[in-house]
């Protein structure tokens, strides 16, 4: 359990659920996969779909409202992206062994990234500039940040990461990791809000080779700051490819460093969270806040 107030869910209620909601499945094998999300228990429905049920106890209502607009989010994103990306199904409703509504979408086929896998591959790099170059340009239609989440003002963080140093004493070195938050949260805006993805970790990102031929976990596009999506460079690729990034994307100095600090905030969470109950998502968190403490730079 990654969470104290997680909800069970396994695959035979999930087979009950979708023979009852989504009968069109109803004879298709059922499969728990084993990812580091944290969110969602993901299961593959057969060769087509895949049912995300939300792990932490919510609201039914507030949790309904959450998915349809995820769902909407997704619609437009994949409409912009330049390489796959799952499309809402439907929305299932709770049943008397899962409390909270869920959702079917499609299935992308590809390999699920890692922190380290394709660090060195230049053509990842470049496949992941084209994907936030091409985000980037999505109209934002007069929306702002929402105010919920990474993609705001740094500061608005501190309290979380005051809980992170409290909680990673044992773990990490944390007079050094709070000087360098200290330096990180003084970075000014670095320019007008643009369309991100808003979660770029390997988890979210399929490939094939090195060539990235899906995103997954859409739910969250919308207007962020322009550094948000930056932290993809810290969570997957070593300093050369990072570099890379950097020129093709021409970011500024501030850019760039908010990008090192949003993938910072993010890390400092994984670590100390996840560390006995989901040890590959807590690795990722090293591996980042490594590259960034190792980075003359930042």
């Amino acid at each position: 359990m990654m969470h104290k107030d997680q909800v069970h869910i396994d695959a035979d209620i999930v087979r009950e659920m979708i023979s009852d909601q989504f009968p069109q499945y109803s004879h298709e094998r059922i499969e728990r996969l084993g990812t580091i999300g944290t969110v969602n228990a993901i299961f593959r429905i057969g060769s087509s779909a895949a049912a995300r049920f939300p792990l932490r106890s919510a609201d039914p209502i507030e949790c309904v409202d959450i998915l349809h607009g995820e769902a909407a989010a997704m619609t437009e994103f994949a409409k912009h992206a330049p390489v796959a990306a799952p499309q809402p199904i439907g929305i299932g409703r709770p049943g008397p062994r899962y409390p909270m509504p869920w959702a079917v979408q499609s299935w992308i086929e590809g390999d699920v990234a890692t922190p380290d896998g394709l660090a060195n591959s230049t053509t990842f790099a470049l496949e992941i500039v084209k994907l936030i170059a091409t985000l980037r340009t999505v109209d934002t239609k007069g929306r702002r940040f929402d105010q919920r989440g990474r993609g705001g003002h740094l500061p608005d963080h501190d309290d979380w990461m005051s809980i992170c140093f409290k909680n990673s004493e044992d773990i990490l070195d944390v007079p050094r990791l709070r000087r360098k938050w200290a330096q990180l949260r003084e970075l000014p805006l670095s320019g007008p809000d643009v369309m991100n993805h808003g979660d770029l970790i390997p988890a979210n990102l399929l490939v094939r080779g090195e060539r990235l031929v899906g995103v997954l976990d859409c739910g969250s596009f919308g207007p962020a700051d322009p550094a948000l999506d930056l932290v993809a460079a810290w969570h997957l690729l070593d300093r050369d490819r990072r570099e890379t990034v950097r020129i093709q994307l021409r970011s500024s100095q501030v850019e760039w460093k908010r990008g090192a600090a949003w993938a910072f905030q993010q890390a400092m969470g994984l670590v100390w969270y996840y560390q006995d109950t989901n040890p590959a998502i807590s690795a990722l968190g090293r591996s980042t806040l490594r590259r960034i403490l190792d980075d003359p730079e930042i």
